[in-house]
């Protein structure tokens, strides 16, 4: 007999059951709602007829009867609901594999219904002991019943990891519920395989978690109301396939050492285990075999979807392999893998069109045999593309394609031609070879695929083409960079050395001028020597050597390299952090394009000193600049109110000047001249820069200077 509490706790766990079958067909009224119906009645109905054999113990044995009948019923009904509830109803559909399993489970009916009870069970204590032997028969009746449990454990967790956030939150504590019903009939039935024996003592334990699961899926029903439907990937359904195999192997395992027991020393233990390594090696090798897979996706997609491919999926990994692409020939490999691994396909060749050849070369092949052949503008199977924009299947009757390109298609098994379009032009084509299922049949929906595909494969292979032609415009613009560059450093040293041949032919015999002029042209013979260097290194980095420097010497030995220039130069001996080369160079543009502003016989003044931080100004009397061009056009590249000018001169000093953390600004007046400032980090305080304009004062001063002869 049971106890008070027991017969409490299994009556609440079989109304909760019985309450949640009447809730869920009043609430979907459709074969999902009949489906979950009928599996928690079948459910509640086993725990009545079980609670009963142990309550009434003249009809033990005729309730247990009634039990076993209804755990008949249990593999149909829940691989029933477990396919249905909350899937969605058009793209998943019952195929005849599917169907099969179905109608296999109605044997576990006809089993509970016509074999003896003594068959499945030996219980000679029956209920006293709440015991019952299995045998031969029950044992894999039982069995095949904790298959068909896990199988449907494995169906819910598909539901559940395909379910968005939204949906998740939804159907979440539902499906747990369901779940935790499977599991702990399925903990129950595994005892029973374990100890060969039906122990009822868990009965107890097996309704207290009913009610556990019908209190879960009422609350989710009373406080997150709402019907979801769930599409089942076909990755996911293609894992639950291969979790299915592994399963069976793992029963077979398991019958292989139920084997042992009755052979014997006939079935020795070394050959079982030799056995069984041998299954699972052959299984491991069988799935990882793409033709295998090729025929198992196959199978899923004719007899689970109505839909051959899944869109989504394939679209967004197909995004994925183009966007993450490093280079234009791994973007080439991707595009032909994704084809491959998609439509079945053991290799495929990509031909795009050159201009040099004068038709169609290949460009990329994966896993196939190099093509040598050049496909000419005019050959059938471009003429055909081209008018029709279709996918050309090598099987079908086509004559006029056929006759030109047989041994093309025949040499190199080639099944599809894809044409690639840019805008109206065919800008090449996809072969693709030799089908992995070679009695696979593609229909309008491969063919649709197959041209989308090449749609936006043809607008990433055109941005790869731009991309590359940017980058080889943009080597050539710094190429023409750096030419611009040493072409104004030459300007500045032809400029040098033309002031010397000006002035030569006044003060040629005069001494002063004689060492002068050596002097300017060793050091512009040094510029050039070191101009040669910097090509010689064009494309590494230039470092700055910064040291201290007095900028007021570095000034006046500028200006002494400028033979025959009225230079006037004032100041403090300032000293500053700086690359003496670089500043240098600063100064000299700042003096020639003073020089080149300015009338032949007007006077430069420079002038160093410190406000802050130290600073370097060069003011001419030349032309000067209107506040237009100071603002918009002035420190940037090729610009220039001269018209000999490169416009580089400023540019380049301001890159200068910024590398050392300095400031370089401007005054300047139409007809009046300009004054150029430099501003440095001095040695006293390197960390300081300077901030704001030019000094009124030191402006005036300047300008003042200026207007004395």
């Amino acid at each position: 007999m049971i106890s008070i509490g027991h017969m409490v706790i299994s009556i609440i766990a079989i109304t909760a059951l019985m309450a949640l079958a009447v809730h869920s067909i009043y609430r979907d009224r459709s074969w999902t709602g009949l489906f979950l119906c009928s599996a928690l009645v079948v459910t509640a109905l086993i725990e009545l007829f079980d609670l009963c054999s142990l309550a009434v113990s003249a009809d033990a044995v005729a309730w247990k009867r009634y039990a076993l009948f209804g755990e008949g019923f249990l593999p149909t009904v829940w691989i029933l609901c477990s396919l249905t509830y909350a899937r969605q109803r058009g793209p998943w559909k019952i195929g005849w594999p599917l169907r099969i399993v179905i109608v296999l489970t109605g044997l576990f009916i006809v089993v509970s219904c016509a074999v003896p009870f003594k068959t499945l069970f030996y219980a000679p204590d029956f209920p006293v002991e709440k015991l019952l032997f299995l045998g031969t028969a029950g044992f894999y009746f039982y069995i095949g019943i904790m298959f068909s449990l896990v199988y449907s454990l494995v169906n819910f967790e598909a539901t559940l990891a395909n379910a968005s956030p939204e949906a998740l939150w939804k159907i979440k504590l539902d499906v747990i519920g369901l779940g935790t019903i499977l599991t702990v009939l399925a903990f129950y039935y595994s005892q029973a395989l374990l100890y060969r024996t039906i122990n009822m003592n868990y009965t107890l334990l097996r309704s207290f978690m009913y009610i556990v699961a019908a209190a879960m899926i009422a609350y989710s029903r009373l406080c997150r109301q709402g019907t979801v439907r769930i599409l089942v990937s076909r990755q996911t359904a293609f894992k639950s396939f291969v979790l299915l195999v592994v399963g069976i192997y793992l029963v077979m395992i398991g019958l292989l050492g139920e084997g042992m027991q009755y052979f014997g020393t006939y079935f020795p233990r070394t050959v079982s285990i030799s056995v069984a390594f041998l299954c699972g090696i052959a299984l491991l090798l069988l799935l990882l075999s793409e033709r295998t897979r090729r025929e198992i996706k196959v199978i899923l997609h004719k007899n689970f979807y109505q839909h051959k491919h899944d869109y989504r999926t394939q679209w967004l990994r197909f995004t994925e392999q183009l966007s993450t692409s490093q280079s234009g020939d791994q973007l080439l490999q991707r595009i032909l893998s994704a084809y491959c691994e998609i439509f079945g396909i053991n290799g495929a060749t990509l031909f795009l069109y050159e201009e040099n050849h004068g038709g169609y070369c290949m460009a990329a092949l994966y896993h196939a045999e190099p093509i040598q052949e050049v496909i000419t503008c005019d050959n059938s199977l471009i003429r055909f593309m081209k008018e029709r924009a279709w996918v050309v299947n090598t099987k079908d009757d086509n004559p006029e394609i056929t006759a030109e390109n047989s041994r093309f298609f025949g040499n190199n098994d080639i099944s599809f031609v894809i044409p690639l379009f840019a805008s109206e032009q065919l800008e090449g084509f996809i072969a693709l070879g030799k089908v992995i299922k070679s009695n696979e049949v593609y229909i309008y929906e491969d063919y649709d695929l197959m041209k989308t595909i090449a749609r936006q494969a043809s607008l990433a292979i055109l941005h790869q083409r731009l991309s590359e032609q940017i980058t080889h415009a943009r080597q050539i613009e710094a190429v023409g960079k750096v030419s611009t560059f040493v072409a104004h450093d030459l300007k500045n040293l032809v400029s040098n050395l033309s002031l010397i041949v000006d002035n030569a032919a006044k003060y040629i015999h005069n001494p002063d001028f004689q060492k002068d002029m050596l002097v300017s042209l060793d050091n512009t013979a040094g510029k050039m020597r070191a101009l040669i260097g910097k090509l010689k290194n064009l494309g590494e980095r230039d470092l700055l050597n910064i040291q201290t420097v007095n900028l007021l010497d570095l000034a006046e030995k500028t200006a002494k390299m400028i033979s025959g220039a009225s230079i006037t130069i004032t100041g403090t001996p300032e000293k500053v952090l700086v690359d003496e080369n670089e500043i240098q160079n600063v100064i000299m543009n700042l003096l020639i394009n003073g020089i080149e502003a300015s009338g032949p016989d007007e006077p430069l003044m420079v002038e160093v000193g410190a406000v802050d931080s130290p600073f370097i100004s060069v003011a001419d009397r030349g032309c000067g600049m209107s506040p237009h061009f100071i603002r918009t056009e002035l420190f940037k590249p090729f610009r220039t109110t001269k018209k000999q000018g490169l416009g580089i001169g400023l540019y380049q000093c301001r890159q200068i000047v910024d590398a050392h953390g300095g400031r370089m600004e401007v005054s300047s007046s139409e007809g009046q001249g300009s004054v150029f400032t430099v501003w440095l980090r001095g040695v006293e305080n390197r960390e300081q820069e300077r901030v704001g304009t030019v000094s009124p004062c030191h402006e005036k001063a300047v300008l003042k200077s200026l207007e004395t002869p």
